[in-house]
Formats: structure tokens, sequence, C-alpha cells
């Protein structure tokens, strides 16, 4: 669990939905920009509620181990998906790998140039 500091207040959620939402924050305010988003909290009774953020630009955002959190984690799994699915999240960069050939299937590589199957 992890304590989000915004504004002056803190509140706790899970460490996938802190991280998730450390990474956005970082992203939109590398591209100049501000948003609101919503996280799932927990209260210190338990329960469960969301919160309001407006992230970016301007808007700090203070992640830290929840030392005193004693109760089980909540599933807020769905949360930080949903924050990794946003448009400004960063993406990993593309890597290229090199084609291998296949051996066991000589004519599996499609030649455009020659309108058909080629071996390779």
């Amino acid at each position: 669990m992890r304590c989000v500091t915004y504004a002056g207040e803190t509140v706790t959620t899970t460490d996938d939905v802190a991280e998730a939402l450390v990474q956005l924050t970082a992203s939109i305010a590398a591209d100049g920009q501000a948003e609101a988003v919503s996280i799932p909290i927990v209260t210190a009774s338990g329960s469960t509620h969301e919160a309001e953020l407006v992230i970016g630009v301007g808007n700090d955002v203070l992640s830290a181990p929840a030392h005193d959190w004693t109760g089980d984690e909540p599933d807020f799994s769905w949360a930080a998906e949903e924050l990794r699915q946003h448009k400004r999240f960063p993406q990993a960069p593309a890597i290229a790998h090199e084609q291998t050939i296949d051996t066991d299937n000589p004519d599996a590589f499609w030649d455009p140039d020659l309108d058909g199957f080629t071996r390779a």
C-alpha cells in the first residue's frame, strides 16, 4: 500500500495504482498539460472511496510506502489498468528484433515484390 500526497492531503491506495498515477502525471506534465483523473482509495476505517485529482503541470504527486497499513490490500488492479490505458500514459518504445529464418518451412516468407512465396 502507498500513501499518495496531493495538494497537502494524503490518501492511501495500492502500489500499482500509485505507480501508474505517478507515471501518468509525469507524462502529462512533460506534454505541458493537466487532466482530471479518479483513483480508488482506502480510508482509515477500511472503506473504499474515489479521489479525484488534477494531474500534470503544476500538480505535484508524491507516493510513499504506507508503513502503518495493517489491513488486507484491496484489488484495485482495474484502476491501475485504466490509468495505464490513458492516451498519455508512457508507452514502451518499440524494439526491433532480427527476423530469423524458419528452416523448417522455407516457404513461410511472403515476398510482395514477387507476388508470392519464395524460398528464404
